[in-house]
């Protein structure tokens, strides 16, 4: 190289390090690049603007995963359409691994935000302020088209497992499926974990944007998946079910749709209990008719498995000290709650929470028998069917 070339090299190496456009981040796995935040102030850490991998969904993560982040971790990230830098954007910093399980004692377990959702990227920009941050700081840059074959997002329609007879079965909804939405499953190396039954239903949202299409939504889902195996060290997606904007139902963690998996979704009240996720940030948005009934039918299906009254209430014991239940409280929860109602959060957004009667209501009249057809005249009716089953627990609790 010539002195000519060298200085500018240098002297264009030195202008990128001045606005922080550095070298691409790290890959760490396949879909997965990650960028260590550098250590300095106690109370704040950033990561100054630089030029990335390709990316569509991002968090924050941290070596312990039992450390909480008292404080705050924002982002902004460049789109790789128009080049243009968005505003600060807030991460939840909910994520926490479940109190029991293979979930809990894999290696490389990591504490973490919640991810969000970016669309194509390829620059970031990340600031962490708060008493004392987590040591191990990292951004996780997730990449949910890397590598991955076609994906074929049509919803599959139920197979031959059925609800349970009774008078409070529900007909299952239409899902799309691991394999339809692209879920990696070499990444999966345990089997599921299978608790006694499931009693109770847990709202979430994904937070993130409301910003997509329901095109992406198997990208979304994906990208989840990636962040909650790649990132956070799980071994599956956390969630049971998720839902997009636009109602369609995906299958989320692997083992059984109609079985009693283990998830990894509202610390201290895994077990014994299921999940959906609605994709979107319901605390800035409202939902719709879709979502609503989407995520009812989901509930009333599961909950009509065991016979349950998805509008009555249950008792469920804290597996953990989670900052807003002792563990071995028991406490009296609706069968549809919401992930507030176990962990202090603001998930599943205050717009989402205010919808929850109305979804029980739904998931209520989802499992009611259909009105039997009329008899054509002259026909005797038989005798009518007596003791009606309200499907209302023992001992039923209001809140």
């Amino acid at each position: 190289m010539t002195p000519r070339l060298l200085r500018t090299a240098v002297a264009t190496a030195l202008a990128l390090g001045a606005l922080g456009l550095t070298q691409p981040a790290r890959a760490s796995s396949d879909g997965v690049h990650t960028v260590r935040v550098p250590d300095g102030d106690p109370h704040d850490r950033s990561l100054a603007p630089r030029t990335t991998e390709p990316f569509s969904l991002i968090g924050v993560t941290w070596d312990d995963p039992d450390a909480a982040l008292d404080g705050t971790a924002e982002v902004r990230t460049r789109s790789r359409e128009s080049g243009a830098w968005s505003a600060w954007r807030p991460l939840e910093a909910d994520g926490r691994r479940p109190e029991t399980g293979p979930d809990r004692d894999r290696a490389g377990v990591r504490g973490s935000t919640q991810p969000l959702w970016t669309g194509p990227s390829d620059g970031v920009q990340v600031r962490v302020s708060g008493s004392r941050p987590p040591e191990g700081l990292r951004v996780e840059l997730v990449d949910p088209e890397a590598g991955s074959d076609a994906v074929h997002t049509a919803p599959v329609d139920p197979d031959v497992v059925g609800p349970a007879a009774g008078p409070l079965s529900a007909e299952r909804p239409a899902m799309t499926s691991r394999s339809a939405w692209g879920a990696d499953e070499s990444l999966v190396k345990d089997p599921p974990t299978y608790t006694g039954d499931t009693k109770a239903m847990f709202v979430h949202h994904t937070a993130g944007t409301n910003d997509y299409t329901c095109s992406e939504s198997a990208s979304i889902v994906r990208g989840v998946f990636l962040y909650h195996v790649q990132s956070n060290g799980w071994n599956d997606i956390g969630y049971h079910f998720l839902v997009d904007k636009c109602g369609t139902v995906f299958e989320g963690r692997a083992g059984g749709v109609d079985k009693p998996v283990l998830g990894a979704h509202t610390y201290g009240f895994n077990t014994a209990t299921s999940s959906v996720s609605v994709l979107g940030d319901y605390s800035t948005a409202a939902t719709n008719a879709a979502v609503r009934a989407s995520v009812a039918k989901v509930a009333a299906w599961k909950l009509g498995l065991y016979g349950i009254d998805p509008t009555g209430t249950t008792v469920l014991t804290s597996g953990a000290d989670n900052g807003k239940y002792k563990l071995g409280q028991k406490v009296t929860f609706h069968r549809i709650s919401g992930h507030r109602d176990g962990y202090p959060t603001e998930c599943p957004g205050q717009h989402l929470y205010d919808d929850l009667p109305e979804i029980r209501t739904l998931a209520a009249n989802a499992g009611k028998p259909a009105e039997p057809a009329a008899q054509p005249p002259g026909i005797l009716d038989g005798d009518e069917d007596e003791g009606e089953n309200d499907g209302a627990d023992e001992g039923v609790l209001g809140r």
